[in-house]
């Protein structure tokens, strides 16, 4: 895996993506209740904060769990919440380490099926089955992880050019448009809230 990601809107950090599986799935395990690049910066943050310009999945899942929940208390913070997705990256390393001996490209290497990927995928701590398919989504779309039938598991988000999620940006121009659809969903969830009452 060595592709240019552009999620982090950070040369350092969307390299760390484009090379590291375990970033990539930190990054979007971290992409909930902030913005898209801070989620995705952060596994470059928690690599440098750990001394060196990877992750490994071993290492963070033998760390002390105060001492890795500061590291990511730090300023600036890796997310909202540090101290609890400090608790779940450590969940998500632990269970690769005991699952997949920490590798974490291995989750989708040698998959048959869109099926099974989505399965393995949630899975993972942290993962639901809607960040499971978002995630599966851009494995199929950017990084070349394509096995039978992966579109129709990803859902929506493995539709091409639907730019409903991180699996479609590319660049600052489909960075707009996805954050323009999220507006669009946000506003109708609103409406029909409002009109349900």
């Amino acid at each position: 895996m060595d592709v240019t990601l552009h999620l982090a809107q950070d040369p350092e950090a969307d390299a760390l993506l484009g090379r590291s599986p375990l970033a990539a799935l930190v990054g979007m395990l971290l992409d909930q209740q902030v913005p898209m690049e801070w989620a995705f910066k952060g596994p470059a943050t928690i690599a440098q904060r750990l001394g060196g310009d990877d992750l490994d999945a071993h290492e963070i899942a033998a760390h002390e769990p105060e001492a890795f929940a500061a590291l990511l208390s730090q300023k600036p913070a890796v997310h909202r919440y540090p101290g609890s997705m400090a608790k779940r990256i450590q969940q998500l390393c632990q269970y690769l380490v005991e699952h997949y001996d920490g590798d974490a490209e291995a989750v989708w290497k040698d998959v048959a099926t869109g099926k099974d990927l989505l399965k393995r995928l949630a899975e993972l701590p942290g993962f639901g089955k809607q960040k499971a398919q978002i995630f599966l989504a851009l494995l199929g779309k950017q990084l070349g992880v394509r096995p039978t039938g992966w579109r129709e598991a990803a859902g929506s988000y493995g539709e091409p050019d639907s730019f409903r999620s991180v699996a479609d940006i590319t660049g600052p121009e489909s960075l707009v448009k996805v954050r323009a659809h999220k507006q669009e969903m946000k506003a109708a969830a609103k409406a029909s809230k409002a009109g349900g009452k």
